[in-house]
């Protein structure tokens, strides 16, 4: 697939890089000439010179080709008029990347569907979004939600103190009374286990479980963790993530912000309404201490630094904080925050890709994520034709190694399907699947 990239900063050579590994063929966009001679040197890519708003510049790009066309530049304007004008000269599908909220609104995307974009995100409030979904279930490290919430994949470190350590995973389904989970992957010693039944659990396991929302707090219990509901949450550095986060946040918690410049306060100050703004610096321990950090539930470090986000963040763990989260820029950190002490590590531009990806992917795809550290994606399809996925059961289906169906929504019911299972026209199947299995589970839906 002809893909065009209209930014080659973060988010716009993360997609690349992401892209190039699926053997796509990808141009990138960029105004300033040493950021594509960088791209251009670590990735088979090709790249233009220019500004991508501009019609010539599109066309030597090679426009009329592509496919898929995402504006990501860091200029919300330029996203936007890129957008039109590569859809108006023949682009398939067209997604752009803005900050401004209020595009997101229903009735926004419309009217900008109507003039040719057929996507809009936002890194920050996608990545806001996710933290607010990590506090509302904070004993997890990671929690997804399919389809509002009715199939849900959860991550959890099992600790020395489990009650799951030593259990074998046939054991931990057979006492699950009264509520149904299904184990899809292990991460051990930075290694990606799909789960079979006889495979025992050992302290510093990094599971993956799924089930259904309503089960989320029996299962809670029953691995170990604690039911704690977090009421005041501590949020340090003024990156532009910060807002988008203390907005969404503020209704529900009492937010206390500690950000460092002055200028900075005062815009926080002036949009935000509810948080207790601090003109501080954010890896002070001793200011964050005077400020209350110690009767804080939860802790989200979000300066420019990702090291000085991990390190605010164990600090704070050792200070006795339930939930710590910290942003990072560089993926190589999210593969290791299970073994560092952080909670969660997120990184904007993962979100972000995970946003596009089902563009880019084959079959009806509603969703897809990575989790952290797995070697895997989590992708919900839509059986969308009768074929053999709908004329016979699960354990007769010859789905690809290194491959599970872990949950299926089919209206408002969800299912942990056994072998027995037998899809249905329309229904929303979440699948679990490393590298080498993905095409041919791609295939099954197509």
């Amino acid at each position: 697939m002809k893909i065009i990239i209209a930014g080659a900063g973060d988010v716009g050579f993360h997609l690349a890089e992401l892209l190039e590994s699926e053997n796509q063929d990808i141009t990138l966009i960029d105004l300033d000439q040493e950021v594509l001679e960088h791209a251009a040197t670590h990735l088979d890519v090709m790249t233009v010179r220019g500004d991508a708003a501009s019609i010539e510049v599109l066309e030597r790009a090679d426009i009329q080709r592509a496919k898929l066309f995402l504006a990501v530049t860091t200029s919300e304007k330029t996203n936007l008029l890129a957008a039109i004008l590569a859809k108006q000269m023949g682009v398939k599908k067209t997604v752009a990347r803005v900050s401004n909220p209020e595009y997101l609104r229903r009735v926004q995307k419309e009217g900008f569907q109507k003039l040719g974009i057929d996507n809009l995100f936002s890194p920050h409030l996608l990545a806001a979004q996710e933290i607010e979904r990590l506090l509302q279930r904070c004993s997890f490290t990671d929690i997804f939600e399919f389809e509002e919430g009715k199939i849900s994949v959860i991550g959890f470190t099992v600790d020395s103190a489990s009650p799951l350590v030593g259990k074998s995973l046939r054991q931990m389904n057979s006492n699950t009374s009264g509520f149904l989970i299904r184990a899809i992957a292990i991460l051990r010693a930075g290694r990606t286990i799909i789960p079979h039944g006889d495979m025992v659990l050992a302290s510093g396991d990094h599971l993956y479980l799924v089930t259904k929302n309503e089960y989320i707090d029996k299962l809670t219990a029953y691995v170990g963790k604690s039911l704690k509901k977090v009421k005041k949450v501590m949020i340090v550095g003024g990156s532009p993530l910060a807002l988008p986060v203390a907005k969404i946040l503020e209704d529900k918690y009492a937010v206390t912000l500690v950000e460092q410049d002055r200028a900075a306060c005062k815009k926080l100050i002036e949009r935000l309404h509810h948080t207790l703004v601090i003109k501080g610096d954010p890896s002070n321990i001793d200011l964050l201490r005077e400020e209350g950090l110690g009767e804080m539930d939860a802790f989200i470090s979000l300066t420019p630094n990702s090291e000085t986000n991990i390190i605010t963040s164990l600090m704070a763990k050792e200070e006795g904080l339930f939930k710590t989260i910290a942003l990072v820029d560089n993926a190589v950190y999210t593969h290791i925050s299970q073994n560092i002490g952080v909670d969660t590590i997120i990184n904007k531009k993962i979100i972000a890709a995970n946003n596009i990806f089902r563009f880019v992917r084959k079959g009806k795809i509603e969703a897809i994520t990575s989790l952290h550290g797995v070697n895997a994606e989590v992708i919900e399809f839509v059986v969308h034709k009768q074929n053999q996925l709908t004329k016979k059961s699960l354990r007769n289906l010859r789905l690809p190694k290194k491959s599970l169906i872990a949950g299926v929504v089919r209206g408002k019911e969800a299912f942990i399907p056994d072998g027995d299972f037998q899809m249905q026209l329309n229904d929303k199947v979440i699948v679990f699947a490393m590298p080498g299995a993905i095409g041919k589970m791609e295939g099954l839906f197509q």
